[in-house]
């Protein structure tokens, strides 16, 4: 890290606070620099002692998105993800999950969150179950498991895949592009019937009903956490 550096990064990198949430510390009077009420904009060299106190409660929430809702901001007709299921704190969902696409999605008011399980630099797990509109061949999954060039040239990454069934496929990724796997089977004239998302790293979908959720906590919140290195 290198100093002086601006207070709400320098509370980003200690994992404290998103540096949006940071600001709201800091302008709720929370954070102090050297014994004093930080500012906006102070800067934080090396010899500096920045203390805080956050009372916001962090929560975490596993929900199994059904099709036809919107991860993040819904059109005029459309109906997001945060309308059709009424949470009882306010959270925002980590990621995105096409509309069409139904499975796990993790929300969270935790803001540390979001870059350390999305940045695709860390190559957090996330496995999906998906049919097929035709037979899978052995070719299909060589190919996919390889990597497939996009229709924007992009290459994927190699990835676990494996054939369960005439039709379903699972694959595990370690990377996010818009609609990957649909582009990936399209690629190779293969059309999505359906994509289920069943594991985001250890947080499983298992058996929560479409429209459902549940918390995550103990041990898998741990594990969760401790893996994104929070």
């Amino acid at each position: 890290m290198e100093f002086p550096i601006r207070i709400n990064k320098y509370l980003a990198s200690q994992n404290v606070a998103s540096r949006r949430e940071a600001d709201e510390l800091i302008e709720g009077g929370l954070v102090k620099l050297n014994g004093k009420k930080a500012k906006l904009g102070d800067m934080v060299n090396e010899t500096d002692e920045v203390t805080f106190s956050n009372q916001k409660k962090c929560v975490y929430y596993a929900l199994n998105k059904p099709t036809g809702i919107v991860t993040h901001s819904p059109q005029k007709g459309e109906q997001g993800i945060l309308e059709a299921v009424k949470f009882p704190e306010k959270v925002f969902p980590l990621g995105r999950l096409d509309k069409d696409s139904r499975g796990l999605i993790i929300l969270t008011n935790d803001g540390r969150m979001t870059d350390k399980l999305l940045n695709p630099d860390y190559e957090h797990e996330k496995k999906y179950v998906v049919q097929v509109n035709r037979p899978i061949t052995k070719e299909f999954i060589k190919r996919m498991g390889d990597g497939v060039k996009l229709d924007d040239g992009y290459r994927t990454k190699k990835c676990i895949i494996k054939k369960e069934s005439p039709d379903f496929f699972s694959i595990t990724l370690t990377e996010g592009k818009k609609r990957q796997i649909r582009r990936m089977c399209s690629a190779l004239s293969y059309r999505v019937v359906d994509l289920n998302r069943v594991r985001i790293m250890n947080v499983q979908l298992g058996s929560l009903g479409e429209g459902q959720y549940r918390p995550i906590r103990k041990d898998e919140l741990k594990e969760l956490l401790e893996d994104l290195g929070l």
